[in-house]
């Protein structure tokens, strides 16, 4: 690893941990609650704490001016909601696009096991290869998403979940994120799948609690951060759920803790 892709994976991440907000959801749902005005969105969250926000190359002049130090990911790939296939993403953006859009990292999704799989290895691996030229950091999302995928069993899930991450090793990325398989035990499979970094999904919006009690097992299980999207951007009180994530990542918190930490409300 050279000394820019290690100086700039400081920049994303504090301490080997990583709490990253992608924000690029404008291109999948439209101009949805939290992402309308992006600026303050941004502002709320690093302030909480966030290491690093990642939106689509588009907006990155919105970013910047309001991200309060932390680090800029810009993602290369995208699809809609409302399109004929949401698994199918397609490119959005180079290497060199988001250097010039002042990223310090960049981020690629990959639906390991759909039937665009195959076109998303070509691309994930074009993206690695050119970011390493550049000493740019690349965070591959790495799903696992398919007929064959077996995401109602967490032991088999972990499975799955673990060819994922691999795969993103394999092809040359330096961060990998992927879905939480449920339980800190079979987490632990897919930690152990990798070599790099694995933060883990913001999976579906629940509860306070239920976010922060997920964040704590994955971290129990290894993990070395969350990529936490509409959790965090969409929540009432962003700056908030921010600072709670960022005190059990990096202050080792319980959930209970980080959300009294926070001054988030009880829940019933």
């Amino acid at each position: 690893m050279t000394a820019g892709k290690d100086a700039r994976l400081a920049r994303i991440g504090t301490g080997g941990r990583y709490l990253v907000v992608p924000m690029d959801h404008g291109i999948t749902l439209g101009a949805v609650k939290g992402l309308v005005d992006l600026e303050s969105t941004v502002d709320a969250i690093t302030r909480g704490g966030a290491d690093a926000v990642l939106t689509q190359r588009g907006v990155a002049g919105r970013v910047h001016p309001n991200k309060n130090d932390a680090g800029y990911i810009v993602h290369l790939n995208g699809s809609t909601s409302i399109g004929p296939d949401e698994s199918d993403k397609r490119m959005t953006g180079t290497v060199e696009d988001a250097i010039r859009a002042g990223a310090d990292a960049v981020s690629f999704h990959i639906n390991v096991g759909s039937e665009h799989e195959p076109d998303q290895i070509t691309q994930l691996n074009e993206v690695t290869s050119q970011a390493e030229r550049y000493g740019l950091p690349t965070l591959a999302m790495a799903y696992a998403r398919g007929h064959d995928v077996r995401d109602d069993d967490p032991e088999l899930f972990a499975e799955d979940l673990s060819h994922a991450v691999r795969l993103a090793e394999e092809l040359g990325a330096d961060v990998v994120k992927t879905a939480f398989s449920g339980t800190a035990d079979t987490f632990e499979r897919v930690v152990e799948a990798t070599s790099l970094p694995v933060v883990i999904a913001g999976g579906s919006k629940g509860t306070d609690r239920e976010t922060l009690s997920m964040v704590r097992g994955a971290v129990d299980a290894g993990a070395a951060g969350v990529s936490m999207g509409r959790s965090i951007f969409q929540h009432d009180d962003p700056e908030a759920i921010t600072r709670a994530v960022a005190a059990v990542l990096h202050d080792d918190a319980s959930a209970d803790e980080a959300a009294e930490l926070a001054g988030l409300p009880a829940e019933a």
